[in-house]
């Protein structure tokens, strides 16, 4: 007897190994998938701008890549004793305009010249509900718990979400000719909005991916809110919060992920980088007996081993970690 459907995923045509450079952009559910491209060591960049939900603000930080553009202090708002920018998370946010500027014109430098070598773009859009900044028109990405008096809050339409996102695929592809462009829908419940109004905002970015993705040869589609939606439903699968997805259902859609795109050597690959990332992350009771120093004299082993046979793996971090533990 079958108890649930499961949503089934054909490999895709473009296939993920270590040596693809893979840059995201997009909701918190993006970091949480980066979260297992980090654990197993590839090459990756997360989220340059910080956290972004919707198309449009997608789109603007791409645009502000493609454009290669330079902040000044005009860019930013000051508020609550903290400079800020309306393209970034608070992460940025500091109380010397000078160094805000400083690491917002690092993050674009760096994300502009890992976006040219990358080979995939992951694109995870949360919901089509966004906050316009009155005195500029301008669809902020993050409102800096400004007074809500500044901001117009509406849901964008299917049309509006095909333009934003086909625009930003263009722009990825006027930057990177060669780039692979991954789409997916959050999981993530905006309950905020209203149950019904979360449906149909996550609605809005189905219609218009699928259209976009009907269009696009470069472009392909995740169904990530599709499994949790319909082989997760449980609540037992979602975090404290009953919006999150938790710990398990994220390994479970990563599996997913892994058997979509990865290929059969990949998924060797990780296993062996699993163990080393695994045994980095273990905690001795004593870190002077010999069976720790054994152990520590292992991973450096392991780590060279691997690193003869795959070239383009970099473990180089974690062994100077390891090394660093001997005595």
């Amino acid at each position: 007897m079958k108890f649930r459907t499961e949503v089934i995923i054909n490999k895709y045509p473009v296939q993920i190994e270590h040596q693809s450079q893979i840059i995201t952009f997009g909701s918190c559910f993006a970091q949480n998938i980066g979260e297992y491209f980090k654990f197993y060591r590839f090459n990756i960049l997360e989220n340059p701008f910080g956290i972004l939900y919707n198309s449009a603000s997608i789109y603007n930080s791409i645009n502000l890549l493609f454009e290669n553009k330079k902040f000044k202090k005009s860019d930013l708002i000051y508020y609550q004793e903290q400079w800020h920018s309306f393209y970034h998370h608070s992460n940025f946010s500091e109380t010397d305009w000078k160094k805000c500027i400083q690491n917002i014109n690092n993050s674009l430098k760096n994300a502009l010249k890992f976006l040219e070598n990358s080979k995939f773009v992951i694109l995870t859009f949360g919901t089509s509900y966004v906050y316009k900044f009155n005195k500029t028109n301008l669809i902020v990405s993050n409102c800096h718990k400004l007074p809500q008096s500044n901001f117009t809050r509406f849901r964008l339409s299917v049309e509006e979400n095909i333009n934003y996102i086909t625009s930003a695929i263009k722009l990825l592809s006027q930057i990177n000719p060669n780039i692979n462009v991954i789409l997916t829908v959050s999981p993530i419940r905006h309950l905020k909005d209203g149950a019904a109004e979360n449906q149909l905002s996550k609605a809005s970015l189905l219609l218009a991916i699928d259209e976009v993705v009907n269009n696009a040869d470069n472009s392909y589609y995740f169904p990530s809110y599709e499994i949790m939606l319909d082989e997760l439903r449980d609540y037992r699968f979602y975090a404290q919060d009953m919006l999150h997805p938790g710990k398990s259902a994220i390994d479970y859609i990563w599996e997913k992920f892994s058997d979509a795109f990865f290929s059969d050597e990949c998924k060797s690959i990780m296993k062996e980088v699993g163990k080393i990332s695994k045994a980095k992350n273990h905690i001795p009771r004593n870190k002077e007996v010999k069976s720790y120093q054994t152990f520590l004299l292992n991973q450096i082993d392991l780590i060279d081993k691997l690193s003869k046979k795959y070239p383009h793996l970099n473990l180089l971090d974690d062994k100077i970690f390891f090394k660093s533990q001997l005595k």
